[in-house]
């Protein structure tokens, strides 16, 4: 894969650039394949059995989840490559938990977040369609989770719904 080859050989905007370009692929796809899913029920000409859509709804929704958990990452105070350069995380579009410990006590270890954080925030975003403990800062940071809730939520109710209650 070509981001592990400008990883390995220490070219870390390359490897950005590549990866920025896969997730916008995989989003497309992703887009894509919620909205022929979607046209297809209302035109009622969804030849799948009520399993396969319930199935698709299930793969939908957590592809959302992985796709928007790496679109954060990739994109809070400047990429994972940015973010580990620096010590703890003073700038970005999320202001996690951990980050307000060392403000309270005066003490204690700079943190950053990892990959997990943001894939938890997406987690949360689609379950819940809102964060829960993580405040939202950036405006371009909203729209994503806005987007997100979105899709998630037509997820859930268009498609779940429809092949729940078919069963």
């Amino acid at each position: 894969m070509p981001t592990i080859r400008t990883h390995r050989r220490g070219h870390p905007q390359a490897n950005y650039v590549l990866s920025v370009i896969a997730t916008v692929v995989i989003t497309l796809f992703a887009l894509l394949w919620l909205g022929l899913l979607v046209v297809s029920l209302f035109q009622r000409s969804f030849v799948e059995s009520t399993p396969t859509l319930l199935l698709s709804a299930v793969a939908l929704w957590i592809i959302n989840v992985l796709v928007f958990g790496l679109w954060y990452w990739l994109l809070d105070a400047g990429g994972p490559h940015k973010r580990e350069r620096r010590e703890g995380h003073p700038d970005g579009a999320f202001l996690f938990p951990q980050m307000t410990f060392r403000k309270a006590t005066g003490s204690g270890p700079t943190w950053s977040p990892r990959f997990v954080d943001y894939l938890f925030l997406a987690f949360n975003t689609s379950t819940a369609l809102s964060p829960t403990d993580t405040a939202v800062l950036s405006r371009p940071a909203k729209v994503a989770m806005m987007v997100q809730a979105v899709i998630s939520l037509a997820i859930i109710v268009l498609l779940a719904a429809y092949a729940v209650n078919n069963l």
